[in-house]
């Protein structure tokens, strides 16, 4: 897929933009001051392959709490504020590697030429987030106003000679978002983060998603990603991880097939494949994992698998490579499938 092309903006370890990698991104929904709560969330989205996490401040606590945070993870992390410059001012000198700010709702220019000289001297990004919801009063909501109002906020950092600058333009309606984030690709040179905001719950808002973003990723538009689902974040970011698996964005993703099962099947199949399911997302290679029901299609699913098992009456045989490594009991699929994994 042709990627188009952008400026390359440092995250504290990470790069987004040019031909790097599109990164994924999640928010916690913890309470940043709770920093206990909060490392061991983002902990979690670690391991469940999260690449950089946004926590809010809505008060001092938060902003200075950055500091232990970041003592206590890995990736990246990006302080989500609005209105108030001093958190923003805080949370720098604590140590956050991205601030997400939106210029405009910031009153004092003072403070936001103090903002942009901390980032400049700590290279630290700012991310101009424009959502559809949140238009200045009066502008009718449509994708040409959302880049105005993104290139109104952009102009105030490029007359700072501040350029370290990411933008998303996000949008609850499918078509408005693929629209904003079409035009922003042809209109600005900086990295985009592209999401479907307020996208519903994990069943809808998994749906609206994935279609809102495989049309805009499938454009070669992108640079990271994050899926906003009413849930878990560690929805969210297995949500992303599929989505870039699927179109061929994202490697060293495991692939699994199972079948929708049905009256042959004589194991209890659907708990097997949400366990194994679920132990993928945490495992970082290229392996194709079936795990099929019964003795029509299981069998060949199975050896067209890296690894897979083919149910029969209370047991299972277990593949790899195409070929049959044992027989195994029905209570033992789980454990030795999650072996050969590992193994593999």
């Amino acid at each position: 897929m042709q990627r188009n092309e952008c400026k390359v903006v440092k995250i504290g370890n990470r790069y987004i933009g040019g031909n790097y990698p599109i990164l994924i991104q999640s928010m916690t929904n913890t309470k940043t001051k709770d920093v206990k709560a909060t490392i061991n969330q983002i902990l979690e989205l670690e391991k469940y392959g999260c690449d950089i996490i946004r926590v809010a401040c809505l008060d001092m606590e938060d902003a200075n709490a950055i500091k232990e945070i970041k003592k206590g993870i890995h990736i990246p992390l990006v302080a989500d504020i609005h209105f108030d410059p001093e958190l923003a001012i805080t949370a720098i000198k604590n140590g956050v590697d991205k601030i997400r700010l939106n210029p405009g709702n910031i009153q004092n220019k003072e403070k936001i030429k103090e903002i942009v000289l901390l980032c400049k001297e700590r290279n630290i990004p700012i991310r101009i987030g424009v959502n559809s919801g949140s238009l200045p009063k009066g502008m009718e909501l449509n994708a040409k106003n959302m880049i105005k109002a993104a290139k109104s906020h952009i102009e105030i950092l490029e007359e700072l000679d501040f350029h370290d600058i990411v933008l998303s333009l996000k949008a609850s309606n499918i078509n408005l978002a693929v629209e904003a984030y079409k035009l922003a690709s042809k209109e600005f040179n900086y990295p985009l983060h592209v999401g479907i905001t307020e996208a519903g719950t994990d069943f809808k808002g998994l749906i609206t998603s994935s279609i809102g973003l495989s049309k805009i990723l499938d454009l070669g538009i992108g640079n990271t990603i994050r899926v906003s689902l009413t849930a878990d974040p560690i929805l969210e970011v297995k949500a992303a991880k599929d989505i870039l698996k699927e179109l061929g964005l994202k490697k060293d993703i495991p692939t699994l097939t199972s079948c929708p099962t049905c009256g042959r099947t004589q194991i209890n199949l659907i708990p097997i494949a949400k366990e194994i399911e679920e132990y993928l997302y945490t495992v970082n290679k290229n392996i194709h994992v079936a795990v099929m029901g019964c003795v029509v299609n299981g069998p060949g699913e199975a050896r067209e698998a890296d690894l897979g098992i083919a149910g029969g009456i209370g047991e299972a045989l277990i593949f790899s490579k195409g070929k049959v490594l044992r027989k195994i009991d029905e209570k033992d699929i789980i454990s030795e499938l999650k072996k050969e994994i590992d193994k593999f």
